[in-house]
C-alpha cells in the first residue's frame, strides 16, 4: 500500500512538474514552486545506507545564503516523512555545518562562494541544489532553471554519482537536461 501511495504521489508530482507556473497556482512566485520541488526531492533520491539518520532523527533540509522562501518550505515539508524520517528546514549559514545536511539548497547570493561551499560536501552524501546555470558547472548536483515561466531543473549525475545518490529514472525523464559521464568527457 505505501508503494502505491508513493507512486500515486510521484505521478502528482510529475504531472505539476510539466505545468507553467501560473497554471499550478496564479499567485505562486518563483520560490514557492522551488519549496515544493525542494519538498518532493527526497521521494525520488536514493541515500546509500548508513547516510541518512538512525531513530528519530530528522531529515536535514537545509539553506545556505538568503531565505526568502522559508514560510513556503515549512508548509511544502509539513506532514512529509521520506525516508520514515520528519522533516527539518535549516538555515545554515557556516560551511562547517553543510556536512549535516541531506539536501542543500544553496541560493544565488552565494554565487561567489559555490566552490567553497560544495568542496565542504564534496564526497560526502548530500544532494545540492543550485538556482543559477554556473551552479552544475560548479560541481552542484541540481539546478533549477525558469524558460517561459516554467520553473525547470538540471540535473549533474557525475556528481550524484560522487556524492552516492541514485537519483530515480523518472525524474531524470523530466529534467531539461542531464549532464552524465558522456557529456563531461567531451568537455
Amino acid at each position: 500500500m505505501a508503494e502505491v501511495m508513493r507512486s500515486l504521489g510521484a505521478a502528482v508530482f510529475l504531472l505539476m512538474l510539466s505545468l507553467p507556473l501560473d497554471a499550478q497556482r496564479s499567485s505562486a512566485p518563483e520560490y514557492q514552486t522551488k519549496a515544493s520541488f525542494l519538498s518532493k526531492f527526497p521521494m525520488f533520491v536514493e541515500w546509500p545506507e548508513g547516510a541518512l539518520p538512525s531513530g528519530s532523527a530528522p531529515f536535514l533540509l537545509c539553506v545556505f545564503g538568503d531565505f526568502p522562501f522559508g514560510t513556503s518550505l515549512a508548509e511544502s515539508t509539513r506532514g512529509t516523512t521520506p525516508h520514515a524520517k520528519r522533516v527539518e528546514i535549516r538555515w545554515v549559514r557556516k560551511e562547517q555545518d553543510l556536512h549535516t545536511c541531506h539536501i542543500l539548497f544553496v541560493s544565488r547570493s552565494e554565487q561567489k562562494r559555490y566552490s567553497r561551499v560544495l568542496d565542504a560536501v564534496r564526497g560526502q552524501s548530500v544532494l545540492t541544489v543550485g538556482e543559477t546555470a554556473e551552479f552544475l558547472d560548479a560541481g552542484g548536483i541540481v539546478s533549477f532553471a525558469m524558460q517561459r515561466e516554467t520553473l525547470q531543473f538540471e540535473v549533474n549525475l557525475v556528481e550524484a554519482n560522487k556524492a552516492h545518490l541514485r537519483i530515480s529514472s523518472q525524474l531524470l525523464a523530466l529534467a531539461r537536461r542531464v549532464v552524465s559521464r558522456s557529456e563531461v568527457a567531451k568537455s
